[in-house]
Formats: structure tokens, sequence, C-alpha cells
């Protein structure tokens, strides 16, 4: 069967889009046009995220476990590829929720259980998405999002600060081995918590919010001053709105598919 010039579009596939992180590069993307393809688990997240974007003709969802190991990350590339259109970027968004506590307070195991859920199933993803996106005849992204305090220990959060750096780390190779397939891996390395409705009352007015985030990551598609650095660090600057549509010589087809004007595009 033949497909439309809509399916033929490439768009975003973002992992962990149920979470606060990835609500907001879904937000990003669907405001700079590029159509969104959405993978989280079924529940309540995902659908707020629904209901949100409610009038977002470039948003599809796809609900799917999370990404513990390759056979999950393999299930998944396999569903994404069965949908027809190719990929132009992905983000990835992953990660439990912080628990506060010293390490030296907490059995060894422990720490082996974050990296497991923090670290390897972005590897995972990694090893299934990368070759998907190398398919595509275009340049391809791969953007990894990571939290504060990788560089320097986090009172109370020293797990988080070792997982973090252990990203760093993956990033970095990822970078470098993903060359010879044609996608550009980048880490973008937000050292400030993130403002979430659930720490909005002790939010510091320097933390950035999931928009601004997500605004920052979209941008790394276009910047061509970014284009050779394994991590980037987020700056205010590069979460303002976007003035162009992530992926312009698509550009019509991506307003098309966004049921948007071209001058009348409304922001977040």
């Amino acid at each position: 069967m033949s497909l439309s010039r809509d399916s033929l579009t490439p768009g975003a596939l973002v992992l962990g889009a149920g979470g606060n992180v990835g609500f907001g590069v879904v937000g990003a993307l669907l405001e700079a046009g590029s159509p969104v393809l959405a993978v989280g688990r079924e529940g309540p997240r995902m659908s707020a995220l629904a209901e949100h974007f409610e009038d977002e003709p470039g948003l599809d969802l796809l609900h799917a476990p999370c990404i513990h190991d390759d056979r999950d990350a393999a299930r998944l590339a396999e569903q994404v590829r069965d949908r027809g259109r190719p990929l132009r970027a992905v983000f990835a968004s992953m990660g439990t929720p912080l628990q506060s506590g010293r390490l030296l307070d907490r059995p060894a195991s422990f720490l082996l259980e974050k990296l497991e859920a923090d670290l390897i199933p972005h590897l995972a993803a990694a090893r299934h998405l990368l070759p998907l996106l190398a398919e595509g005849q275009h340049t391809a992204n791969y953007v990894l999002i990571g939290g504060p305090y990788a560089e320097r220990g986090w009172s109370g959060y020293g797990h988080a600060s070792v997982t973090g750096a252990a990203m760093r780390m993956l990033a970095q190779v990822l970078h470098e081995e993903a060359q010879a397939l044609g996608v550009r891996v980048q880490l973008l390395s937000v050292d400030k918590p993130v403002c979430t409705p659930e720490n909005a009352v002790n939010a510091c007015a320097e933390w950035p919010n999931a928009l601004a985030v997500g605004r920052s990551a979209v941008s790394l598609l276009t910047r061509t001053d970014k284009r050779s650095q394994s991590i980037v660090t987020w700056t205010a600057k590069d979460a303002q709105p976007p003035e162009r549509t992530v992926a312009c010589d698509f550009e019509e087809t991506l307003f098309a598919v966004a049921g948007a004007k071209r001058n009348g595009r409304a922001s977040a």
C-alpha cells in the first residue's frame, strides 16, 4: 500500500513522553511544526498528554511498556518501523523518580539498581533506534536529556550524580560510534532541577520549566554551532520559541501536518 505525502514526512520520536521533561519536548516539537510520535506507558500521564494536545494533528501516541533491556527496545523499534513514517530525530527522556538519602546509608545493590534503571535502558534504546534513524535519507539526531549535578556530587542524591556522570560518558561514546551510521548523538545537560507541578512551591527562580528544556533540546536539530559537541549545556538563550521549523526542507508538509498557517503559528 502506498503511503501518503504526510506519512512520508520524517517525524520525531519522544521516549518518556509521559514524564515532565518528555511533555515539554513534545510541546516544543509541535510548536516547531514537527510530527511527533510520543512513546510512553499507558496511564494518566499519557492520557493528560493526549488531552492537552488534542487539537494537534501532528501528534501520534504509542503506548509501550518501559524499556528495560534489548528485548524491550527491539520490540519498540519494530513497532516504530511498522508504522511506516521515517524518523528524523529521537529524544530520550527516561529515568526513575529521585529518592533522597546518602549512598553510604544504602546497600551497594541500591546503586546497581539505579544504574540498571536509569542508564541501561538508554543504551538498549540507542542500540535499536540508532539503526532505525540511519535508514532515512537525511541528517538524523539522537538527543539524550540528562539531569543536574552529573559533574559534582549532589548532597542527598549521590546516586543521581553517579548515574548522571555515567550518562555523560555514554553520550560521548555513542556520539563517536554513531558517526559511522550518519546519526548525531548529543546529550543536553540540564544543570539545574526542572520546575514541575510537584516541586513548584519550593522551586528556585532559575530552574527551567519543561517547555524551556524541550525548546533547548529541539534547538539542537538546527543549531550548526553545536553540531560537533557530544554534550551541550542547557542555557536559557537556547530556550526561545522557534523561528523556523525543525526540518525546513520539509517545511510545507510540516505545516500541513501540524494544521497551522505559516503566519499564524501559536506559541506555548
